[in-house]
């Protein structure tokens, strides 16, 4: 059990067994909470995403904003602008004020975001607002991403984390779902001024229910301890096993030899995290950099894109590509509901590798097919499902390999990092199949735009090959020793070693920016995890 301290926050060495307590807690309708009051931020996103998309065509008429196509396009591209923003911003907010501390204000700035967009009055200057309430929205959920998942894969004990991670990050086609109903149901039964503006309140309500029971969750005890928040620390994580125990009844012991010793670092900024990540975690930093950029350049493609094909080269009328999408999104939704547990049995890297590079392999055929004009609207559509039934476990597994392979200190703003410039790629691809769409008239140029996507999900496959982490069932101090940790049983050390060797690798007298002072001295273990084939000291292999 961690011990006590008189102060609040700890600067003095603190031995640790909170980890440990945390991944030996046997699943309870605690974490069954946790995880529908901070996953909610994927299904609001596939909200978002879709009624923005459904409403759009209706934007443009003179009773409700008599917007331009130009115009209705760009809403997408602020919206995106923000989630960047709000990802950088609250990513590094999360990492020094805490997760809980984020839980409520994310999702805040989402609702009032969204809400104001549905008050945008029409005409003028205006447009501006429209923009800038999607920006606020955006940078809601961009905020979201980074502090939820860093706090769902803190508090969830390592035996479940993964598929957990998985069905979370899959729930985003659960509220692309609900979006495609619910403006299916407005559009056509709702007075055009007011069914987009429902639309957009649909998120905010939803939010407004989520927001009492986030209130109500305990902070990250892992993100306490390491931070010497001692005492606190100790409060959340009995407040966590006093609820399990009330369902689950006694719990089981805590294996003693998983204490940690631990000293609180200091902060690390964006360019000293950048520095650190590909000098000292290259390999890690090429997967995730792969698993992200590939996984968001085919999905934002063919996502932002699936109407105009369905449109142009099948001739499906505007009004009803919307049912085509009921299928897409379902095979989306499936794969990782179906298949996340065997990222926690096969494993992460064989699971990972396997999904992109059949995904990719899948679009290819599907790709020479669609040349040939041998689909229809249907067949193109179940060819979409099947395709994305893997490539969506997989691409929910590049947001679970973000979040875990980084240290605890540094990641919300790891997964912040890699989430902007992976919606960077989102955004080219989007607008670069829209190009080769055209007006329809050539398919070849569209072919090779599906090429460009295959190969570009079975290079992230092989990056899962070669550079992948067998993170699973592991705890997250093993798969990513903390900064604070000063020391660890021989057997949780990522090589063989002085198990008490000291870790320092941020300032404690420099700027945010700056590792180690005027001279970066970094922990001999940063670079230990990339080695590809690490072992213990009884010589079995480590991820």
């Amino acid at each position: 059990m961690a011990t006590t301290s008189s102060t609040a926050t700890s600067t003095s060495p603190i031995r640790s067994l909170i980890p440990a307590r945390i991944d030996r807690l046997p699943w309870s309708k605690f974490h069954t909470r946790l995880v529908i009051a901070l996953g909610v931020a994927w299904v609001l996103d596939g909200l978002e995403i879709t009624i923005a998309a459904n409403v759009g065509p209706d934007l443009t008429l003179h009773n409700t904003l008599n917007l331009g196509a130009g115009s209705v396009a760009d809403i997408a591209w602020w919206y995106l602008i923000g989630e960047v923003i709000g990802a950088l911003f609250f990513g590094q907010l999360s990492d020094k004020l805490g997760r809980k501390n984020l839980f409520v204000i994310t999702l805040g700035v989402y609702l009032i975001g969204s809400g104001l967009t549905a008050l945008t009055p029409g005409g003028g200057h205006w447009i501006i607002f429209l923009y800038a309430t999607r920006v606020i929205a955006g940078m809601g959920i961009g905020g979201e991403y980074a502090a939820i998942n860093s706090a769902i894969d803190e508090m969830i004990p390592a035996k479940y984390r993964g598929r957990i991670d998985l069905a979370v990050n899959g729930t985003y086609w659960g509220g692309a779902l609900i979006g495609t109903v619910v403006t299916l149901f407005l559009l056509n039964h709702a007075a055009a001024e007011w069914g987009w503006r429902i639309a957009y309140l649909v998120g905010p309500v939803l939010a407004l229910c989520i927001i009492y029971v986030r209130r109500n969750l305990p902070e990250s005890p892992r993100w306490q301890i390491m931070h010497g928040r001692e005492q606190a620390a100790e409060g959340s994580i009995r407040e966590i096993e006093e609820q399990v125990e009330a369902t689950k009844g006694p719990l089981p012991p805590v294996d003693e030899s998983k204490e940690l010793e631990i000293t609180p670092t200091a902060r690390i900024g964006y360019l000293a995290l950048l520095r650190t990540l590909f000098r000292q975690y290259p390999g890690r930093s090429v997967l995730v950099f792969a698993l992200m950029s590939t996984q968001s350049f085919l999905y934002n493609a063919i996502f932002f894109t699936y109407g105009l094909v369905l449109e142009y080269f099948f001739h499906v009328k505007p009004t009803d590509t919307a049912y085509y999408f009921f299928a897409f999104a379902a095979g989306n939704l499936a794969g990782p509901l179906t298949i996340g547990r065997l990222f926690d049995t096969i494993g992460r890297k064989k699971m990972i590798a396997g999904t992109y590079l059949l995904s990719g392999i899948l679009l290819l055929i599907v790709s020479f097919l669609f040349k040939a004009g041998s689909l229809n609207a249907t067949t193109q559509t179940l060819a979409w499902a099947v395709i994305f039934f893997f490539a969506s476990a997989g691409a929910s597994a590049g947001y679970l390999t973000a979040s875990e392979v980084f240290p605890l200190e540094v990641r919300a703003k790891a997964i912040a990092v890699f989430f902007a410039i992976a919606q960077c790629f989102g955004a080219f691809g989007a607008a670069w199949y829209g190009h080769l769409i055209g007006t329809g008239q050539d398919r070849n140029t569209l072919f090779i735009g599906y090429v460009v996507g295959a190969v570009a999900m079975m290079l992230g496959g092989l990056a899962a090959v070669f550079l992948g982490v067998n993170a699973e069932g592991k705890s997250l101090e093993d798969v990513a020793t903390p900064l604070s940790v000063i020391a660890k049983p021989s057997a949780a050390i990522f090589r063989s070693g002085d198990a008490r060797s000291a870790v320092n690798p941020v300032p404690t007298d420099g700027g945010d920016d700056r590792v180690g002072g005027a001279e970066s001295v970094p922990d001999p273990r940063y670079g230990e995890h990339d080695d590809p084939s690490p072992t213990r000291d009884d010589g079995t292999p480590l991820a």
